[in-house]
């Protein structure tokens, strides 16, 4: 009876450590996995900000050796406008039925 209950103690002892080693290891893996995503997430916004920053430059550089014309800019907005307004007042008058 004694020699039976000491090897009950001794397998819950090795499974108890068993079930620690796993869980660490587990835990690990985890904590590892999450730093390399947090590093590629890193990784994917720097170079996202890089790009932007790029054709900011590209089209501020763009815009400084060769200005819009403010007159011919205008002119296209207000008869983008205009258009709009004539699809908006068709649109209107064929649902209004």
């Amino acid at each position: 009876m004694v020699n039976s209950l000491l090897h009950a103690f001794f397998i819950g002892r090795a499974t108890a450590e068993v079930l620690t080693d796993r869980f660490e290891d587990a835990v690990t893996d985890f904590l590892s996995a999450l730093g390399k995503f947090d590093a590629e997430q890193r990784e994917i916004l720097r170079q996202f900000t890089a790009e932007v920053l790029a054709k900011t430059n590209q089209q501020e550089q763009a815009t400084s050796t060769n200005p819009p014309d403010l007159q011919e800019t205008l002119d296209n907005l207000r008869a983008e406008i205009a258009r709009l307004k004539a699809e908006l007042q068709q649109y209107r008058s064929q649902n209004a039925s």
